[in-house]
């Protein structure tokens, strides 16, 4: 099967917080812009029952509702979705491809914003209870279905004992299994002390899951001590795993720069180490995952790929598709010396300026323009026609005489 191609300036991976406020920006920024998510908008965020520390809303309020307002907002932008998984991403002549089973996306600008997954136990009959058969993540999702029931929680961070919190109103009794001794949690102090108070929580410390028991549906899960050994069979209705998250980056092993465990290095720019691709929120290695984490670093990937965007087609107008002799003056607005060049550039310029055209690149903000050109330090004078590089010079200490020198040599 013949696939189809299309062109957009920016496509993004993974509709969670940071992908649609990257979208939000791009598209703002009049940039032809795609999302592609394989499953839910919204991402982890729609897991989570009650966000308290997302600034703008004194109450709580519920994951999917706020996702759902990201939603309706970056979407007024012209910005286009598609629900679709994405198989790979490659550069081709400096092209980048975005890969789906039906299209190949070519982009200008790729942020990666693909989130992480819950991560498993690794106990023994696990996978055969996954998929609504008594394993969940999603305290919100299954809450209800779990009214008046038996159920525990796996884990002791803010995730597990404010999740396991809210399945108090409705379960009859929530287990929670911690691995600490007595009285330690890894969540935060307000939430241990309302958990601990709370009458329908009950905790097993020194525990790990041993095995999920049941026919078609869970039944059971057994604990194990980790000091003594012992096993421990608990009746639950359902099981929910709060116990951490892995990143969804494999598919970028050897394509980006990641850590040991996974995660997409990044500058404070959201640069990887491949040019014109970009990485936000969960799948980014950093200290705090949070909504309001997510949020800005999807502001500024989406405000650096419209720079970049806007560097490439610069370059690519006016210098690489430009005709006839141009003289790129590499820069630094701030040096007194290089001002002092710019203006005997433009004089001699200006004097020849039917034989020679100039182009000034400013490197203080950002060098990426030039380094397109190889430049090598600034000042320096970079001499090109019909796209190609003929000549880079560092020497201007006869400036007028080398410009003279180049002009009756190429021109």
């Amino acid at each position: 099967m013949e696939k189809k191609i299309e062109h957009y300036d920016v496509v993004v991976i993974g509709g969670g917080p940071a992908g649609m406020t990257a979208a939000l920006y791009a598209g703002r920024a009049r940039l032809k812009t795609l999302l592609i998510e394989k499953s839910l908008i919204g991402g982890m965020a729609t897991y989570t029952s009650e966000i308290e520390n997302y600034p703008g809303f004194p109450e709580p309020i519920d994951g999917i509702e706020l996702m759902k307002l990201f939603d309706k907002q970056f979407r007024r932008f012209g910005v286009d979705v598609k629900l679709t998984d994405v198989r790979s991403v490659s550069v081709e002549c400096n092209q980048k491809i975005v890969s789906t089973f039906r299209t190949d996306y070519y982009a200008k600008a790729v942020i990666i914003s693909t989130g992480n997954k819950p991560r498993l136990t690794g106990a023994k009959n696990e996978e055969k209870f996954l998929n609504d058969k008594g394993i969940s993540f999603c305290a919100t999702c299954d809450a209800a279905r779990n009214t008046g029931k038996r159920i525990m929680v796996i884990g002791s961070g803010d995730a597990a004992i404010e999740e396991g919190m809210f399945l108090t109103k409705f379960a009859r009794e929530v287990i929670v299994s911690v691995i600490h001794d007595e009285g330690i949690m890894d969540a935060n102090k307000v939430a241990q002390e309302k958990a601990l108070a709370n009458p329908k929580m009950k905790f097993m410390w020194n525990t790990v899951v041993d095995s999920f028991e049941g026919d078609d549906t869970l039944k059971q899960v057994v604990l194990k001590n980790i000091k003594t050994g012992e096993l421990i069979p608990v009746d639950v209705d359902t099981c929910f795993l709060f116990i951490g998250y892995v990143p969804n980056t494999k598919m970028f092993e050897g394509f980006i720069d990641m850590t040991q465990r996974g995660y997409i290095k990044t500058n404070e720019n959201m640069e990887t180490s491949r040019e014109g691709f970009f990485a936000v929120g969960d799948c980014r290695d950093k200290i705090l995952r949070q909504v309001a984490t997510a949020v800005g670093d999807g502001a500024i990937a989406g405000f650096m790929a419209e720079k970049y965007v806007e560097e490439l087609e610069y370059v690519q107008r006016e210098i690489f598709e430009a005709k006839g002799l141009i003289m790129a003056f590499v820069y630094n607005a701030v040096e007194a010396l290089d001002r002092e060049f710019l203006a005997r550039v433009e004089q001699v310029q200006r004097e020849h300026k039917d034989k020679i055209q100039l182009r000034r690149i400013d490197v203080y903000k950002s060098d990426r323009i030039a380094c397109r050109l190889d430049y090598t330090k600034t000042p320096s004078l970079i001499f090109m026609k019909d796209g190609k590089v003929l000549e880079n010079v560092t020497d201007l200490s006869n400036l007028e005489q080398m410009i003279s020198q180049m002009i009756a040599k190429y021109a």
